[in-house]
């Protein structure tokens, strides 16, 4: 699986509180949600979230990678406004 997909989805499940939640904010459905984290979680070798009927939790390794991975997405996207800042100077 595309790891910045994977990256994604797992943020969102956080921000949002839950698969569902999440899968509505990127258009996927749960179960993609649920295997893109899991991906991660493979990848890694380490659970990143509890799981309960009722709601997701962070692991302490789940809380280490999300705060990084906040980062990464905002250095994202700030690359993006950059580039695009700068494609639309004109010379």
């Amino acid at each position: 699986m595309d790891r910045l997909t994977s990256l994604t989805a797992f943020v969102r499940v956080v921000d949002s509180g839950g698969f569902s939640a999440a899968g509505r904010r990127l258009n996927m459905s749960t179960t993609m949600v649920s295997n893109h984290v899991q991906s991660l979680e493979d990848r890694l070798g380490a659970r990143l979230l509890n799981r309960t009927t009722r709601k997701v939790s962070l692991t302490e390794v789940g809380k280490a990678y999300y705060d990084r991975a906040v980062q990464i997405l905002a250095d994202l996207e700030q690359a993006d406004d950059i580039a695009g800042a700068l494609q639309s100077t004109p010379r």
